[in-house]
C-alpha cells in the first residue's frame, strides 16, 4: 500500500484542520456534518399532463430516422443542426452535427454536410442518426495529486480545468488518462453503453457511474473506475476504484447517499437565510442541454430527480457582494450545487452557465466596494475563469476493509487568492437566521 496522505476515521475533526489561515475552519460547528443515512422520499408530482406523460429520453439514438418538412410558420434563420436537435427529443447537438458531417442528412433530396446550413419554411429534411464511434483513453504522463492510494482505491485531488473522463471533444488530458499512466495500464476503451451515456447526456449524475474496461489481460485485474465526477471547473477530492469489487461497493455507497461530501464555494451575493436546506428536484434544461435546472414540484417522472443540498454561510465578503458558502450534498445530481445556488439566488462566482457572470459579479460588488478598491475589483473580476467551487472533504467506507475513511484538501491557489482579495475589501460574520 502506498499512502501519500494521512487520513482519519470520520467523525474526527482533526482531518479537517488543513491550515489555520482558512477562516472557514474557525466555524467548526459546521465541520464535520452529522453523518447519517439519508432516507429517500417521494417528490410531489406536477399535475401537468405534459410533464407526466412525456416520453422518456432515449439512451441510444443510433439509426433513428427523421423525415419532416420545416413548418411554414417558422420565421427567421434556422440552422440545420439546431432544427434537427429540436425535433428529436433529448439528443445532443454534437450527435446531430456528427450525423450531418457523415453525410446522413439531406435537404430537399440533396446531401448537406454543413451543420450551419440555413433552412427555409417548406424544406424537406431527411436524417439518420449515425452510430457512436468508440472512444479510447491513452495513458498520459500527467502530474496527479494523489491523496491516498492502496491496492483498491485512489483518492485524487483534481485541479480546476481538468476533465475527469474522455468524451467527445476531450479525448486526452483527462484524469483517466493520467490514472492509466500512474497505474501503468494500457489503452482502455469505453463500451458502447458508456459512450452513449457520455455523448448523449453530455454530463452524468454522480449516481450514474462509468467504468473503463481494459482491452487486454493486463488491464483486467486493475482498471480505473470513475465512481463519481467533478465538473471541469471544479477542484477537489474524488475517489477512483481500482477493481470491480471496489467499484461496485463505492457505487452503492453513492446510490445510498452515505458518502460524506463537503464543498466550499464563492457566490454572487449572500443567501438569506444564512443557512438552510434546498430540497428541489433537478432536471436538464430543455432550452440548454449543458445546463440543469431546479424545478419545484417535479418528480423523476417529469425527468427531474430528487435533489437536496444543505448550505451555510461561513463569511460575508465585500460588504455582501459575495460570500464563502459551505455545502453538504445529500444527493449527487449533475451540477447539483450550481443549480441549487442559482435557484436560491446566489449563482457561484465565475459560473457563466448558471448566471455567475462577470457582469453579475460587478453589479453586486461595485456598489459595495469603497472607491479605493476600484482597480483591485476590476482585476479581481477579470480573473473569473471558472465556477469557484471546491470539493473540500470526502468520506467513505473502504470497499475491502470496511474502515471509515475521511480526507480533506484546501482549495487551489486561484480560489485562495480570490478569497483573500474579497476579504481585503470587506469581511463580516453571517447573521444567523434559522
Amino acid at each position: 500500500m502506498v499512502s501519500l496522505y494521512s487520513y482519519r476515521p470520520f467523525p474526527s475533526t482533526k482531518a479537517l484542520q488543513i491550515s489555520p489561515s482558512f477562516l472557514f475552519l474557525r466555524n467548526q460547528k459546521f465541520l464535520p456534518f452529522t453523518f447519517s443515512r439519508i432516507l429517500r422520499h417521494n417528490s410531489i408530482s406536477s399535475s401537468s399532463s405534459d410533464v407526466n406523460h412525456q416520453e422518456p429520453i432515449r439512451t441510444s439514438y443510433a439509426g433513428v430516422q427523421l423525415e419532416e418538412t420545416v413548418d411554414e410558420a417558422k420565421q427567421g434563420k434556422l440552422r440545420l443542426d439546431s432544427w434537427i436537435s429540436s425535433r428529436i427529443q433529448g439528443i445532443s447537438r454534437a450527435r446531430v452535427q456528427s450525423s450531418i458531417k457523415s453525410g446522413l442528412v439531406t435537404v430537399n433530396g440533396r446531401v448537406v454536410d454543413k451543420v450551419s446550413h440555413g433552412l427555409r419554411p417548406g424544406d424537406k429534411v431527411d436524417c439518420v442518426i449515425s452510430d457512436l464511434q468508440p472512444l479510447k483513453a491513452e495513458p498520459e504522463d500527467i502530474p496527479l495529486d494523489i491523496v491516498f492510494e492502496d491496492d483498491h482505491v485512489l483518492v485524487v485531488n483534481k485541479p480546476p480545468h481538468m476533465v475527469v473522463h474522455p468524451a467527445p471533444g476531450n479525448a486526452s488530458g483527462t484524469l483517466v488518462n493520467g490514472i492509466l499512466h500512474h497505474c501503468s495500464l494500457p489503452t482502455v476503451a469505453l463500451s458502447g453503453k458508456e459512450v452513449v451515456s457520455l455523448s448523449d447526456t453530455e454530463d452524468v449524475s454522480d449516481d450514474e457511474e462509468v467504468f473503463f474496461h481494459g482491452t487486454s489481460a493486463t488491464a483486467s485485474s486493475v482498471r480505473p473506475g470513475i465512481v463519481h465526477r467533478l465538473d471541469k471547473g471544479t477542484s477537489g477530492l474524488l475517489v477512483v476504484a481500482k477493481d470491480e469489487h471496489s467499484h461496485a461497493h463505492l457505487s452503492e455507497q453513492f446510490k445510498q447517499h452515505i458518502i460524506q461530501r463537503v464543498y466550499i464555494s464563492l457566490t454572487c451575493g449572500v443567501p438569506s437565510p444564512s443557512s438552510g436546506r434546498v430540497d428541489v428536484p433537478i432536471g436538464r434544461d430543455s432550452n440548454n442541454r449543458i445546463r440543469m435546472v431546479a424545478v419545484p414540484g417535479l418528480s423523476h417522472h417529469g425527468r427531474a430527480r430528487h435533489a437536496a443540498s444543505r448550505y451555510k454561510v461561513i463569511e460575508v465578503l465585500a460588504g455582501g457582494g459575495s460570500a464563502l458558502v459551505q455545502w453538504r450534498l445529500e444527493t449527487g445530481r449533475t451540477h447539483q450545487i450550481r443549480a441549487h445556488a442559482k435557484y436560491i439566488g446566489i449563482p457561484l462566482l465565475g459560473d457563466e452557465v448558471y448566471g455567475g457572470t462577470k457582469n453579475m459579479a460587478l453589479s453586486l460588488l461595485r456598489p459595495r466596494t469603497p472607491p479605493k478598491y476600484d482597480e483591485k475589483l476590476s482585476l479581481l473580476v477579470s480573473r473569473l475563469e471558472r465556477p469557484y467551487l471546491h470539493a473540500l472533504v470526502l468520506g467513505f467506507e473502504h470497499p475491502h476493509s470496511g474502515e471509515k475513511m475521511q480526507f480533506s484538501r484546501p482549495p487551489p491557489p486561484d480560489f485562495r487568492e480570490m478569497l483573500s482579495d474579497l476579504q481585503t475589501i470587506g469581511i463580516e460574520k453571517p447573521t444567523s437566521k434559522e
